[in-house]
């Protein structure tokens, strides 16, 4: 698997929710509103989700493992930094 496009939407809100990311995988399957968060411990993603009915919320699409989560961190992360930079 191979993420091959990475699509950065800036949020130029105060908060920790730094951008929304769209990712495409093999050229073949895109999954949009991946979120970009600044942490306490630092940056990190959170996968799409929803509320279910019991008030959680429930990530609708999400890696099964963790390789493959820090995979998709990984790329995401250096393409916000790299768009980051580019604008200062």
């Amino acid at each position: 698997m191979q993420i091959t496009d990475v699509r950065i939407r800036r949020i130029e809100k105060e908060g920790s929710m730094k951008a929304v990311v769209s990712i495409t995988i093999d050229n073949e399957f895109v999954i949009h509103d991946i979120k970009v968060i600044q942490g306490e411990k630092g940056y990190f993603i959170a996968m799409p989700s929803r509320m279910a009915a019991d008030g959680e919320y429930r990530d609708i699409a999400h890696p099964i493992n963790a390789r493959t989560r820090e995979m998709i961190q990984g790329v995401i992360l250096e393409k916000y930094f790299m768009v980051i930079e580019s604008e200062t």
